[in-house]
């Protein structure tokens, strides 16, 4: 691809990577180039890619939608698509989530949640105002996702942007008491509006796993001090961590969730917030200032819905949850010669999501490795996208054990 393309890349330094890789098409787990060239997607394209790429029954849909109805503002109208969705939802979350707020992204899921919260305890009558986010954590790039966010490379140059958050310590292994104690100590000081946390594994932050008996005494403490918690399912959810929303293997129930990415099956941009009856009824009034005041242009777009709908029935009519065992099945086999190899470190695994660290003196985000690896992956047809010395698998659940012996085999290619 030419070098003079006007499009100015995400999480991307042009200065180092000045040409970008033109994919004209793609099937299954697979990227295609014009010129034959075939990449496999191990990270399904940023966690988005659940079925693989271009699944028939999605792109009908697709298909079938656009035909009837393309897009319509949102605002006092609705349409089969969306509520059909919504419906959907309701009836596979807990039931306690019975509302649900279309947005566009993971981000501004968790904008809408976020809004939710304050907005709950203001209508209220409450004055809680303070969040409460786990260190290390990533939620987005808009200011809201950003504040919430951990502080460092990826948001310094708008610090002064961003609000306030209180951080509880990560509970590494070992040190998970004092992840507890942390958040009941910030409860009990007062004004706590909620808590926000990626369940069971931060993703950007380095997927970086915890057990499910922490989150679930998590949300036991924010219910013992009837502070608010937010789960971003954003990346965890559709089966990644080997459950359809990896709160279930907490028996925790959000009290609002954010889900998108695998949403559509990785096809077109949706997200969604659910919440409590409680919380859609402190908005509920002839009040018209207690207005949710959110939205976007394109929210609950049609086309979108349909495409979510058709990955629904995916997970009705297919052995999605077989897939999703045998990946984790080739995981566990393959990683186990990592243990004990001393180039690598914190092998780790959660349902469909494969990681480890490569020693390195410059470990973080900004390790010279990264885009070493990166690079060196690419040059044997595989898109894997370290996080600095962090490696990781997220591949979609069509991946054979045959492509992920593949893989596997090109790692220790790499790293040797």
């Amino acid at each position: 691809m030419s070098s003079k393309s006007a499009v100015w890349h995400p999480f991307t330094q042009h200065a180092v990577q000045p040409e970008a890789i033109l994919v004209d098409g793609a099937e299954g787990a697979w990227l295609h180039a014009p010129d034959g060239r075939r990449i496999f997607d191990a990270v399904s394209s940023w966690w988005v890619v659940t079925h693989g790429h271009r699944h028939p029954h999605i792109v009908q849909a697709i298909k079938n939608q656009i035909d009837r109805l393309d897009q319509v503002i949102f605002a006092g109208f609705t349409h089969p698509p969306a509520e059909t969705l919504a419906r959907q939802l309701v009836a596979i979350t807990p039931p306690e989530l019975e509302y649900v707020f279309f947005s566009d992204s993971g981000s501004t899921s968790v904008e809408v949640a976020l809004k939710m919260a304050l907005g709950f305890w203001r209508h209220r009558g409450e004055n809680r105002s303070r969040i409460l986010a786990l260190q290390g954590a990533y939620h987005g790039d808009t200011i809201g996702g950003m504040s919430v966010g951990e502080r460092g490379v990826f948001n310094a140059p708008y610090d002064s942007l961003l609000f306030d958050v209180e951080r509880l310590p990560f509970p590494y292994p070992g040190s998970e008491q004092a992840t507890l104690e942390a958040l009941k100590a910030a409860c009990r000081s007062g004004g706590i509006a909620a808590l926000i946390v990626e369940p069971l594994i931060l993703g950007a932050g380095g997927m970086l796993i915890y057990p499910p008996w922490v989150l679930s005494e998590m949300k036991q403490i924010c219910r013992a001090h009837n502070v608010l918690f937010i789960a971003d399912e954003v990346m965890t959810g559709w089966g990644r961590t080997g459950t359809l929303f990896a709160c279930e293997q907490a028996d925790v129930t959000p009290d609002i969730a954010c889900y998108s990415k695998g949403l559509t099956g990785g096809s077109l941009p949706l997200a969604v917030t659910l919440c409590r009856a409680d919380i859609f009824e402190a908005h509920f009034s002839t009040d018209r200032s207690r207005t949710f005041f959110h939205s976007s242009s394109y929210t609950a777009n049609p086309v979108a819905c349909a495409a979510a709908v058709a990955n629904l029935e995916i997970w009705q009519r297919e052995p999605v949850k077989a897939r999703i065992d045998r990946i984790a099945a080739t995981h566990a086999r393959r990683l186990d010669r990592f243990r004990d190899d001393r180039r690598f470190a914190n092998v780790r695994q959660i349902g469909t999501i494969a990681a480890f660290d490569i020693v390195t003196s410059d470990a973080g985000y900004l390790a010279t490795i990264g885009p070493q690896l990166y690079k060196d992956f690419l040059a044997r047809d595989v898109l894997i996208r370290p996080l600095g010395n962090t490696i990781y698998l997220m591949p979609p659940y069509c991946s054979s054990d045959r492509e992920l012996d593949a893989v596997y085999d090109a790692i220790e290619g790499v790293v040797a």
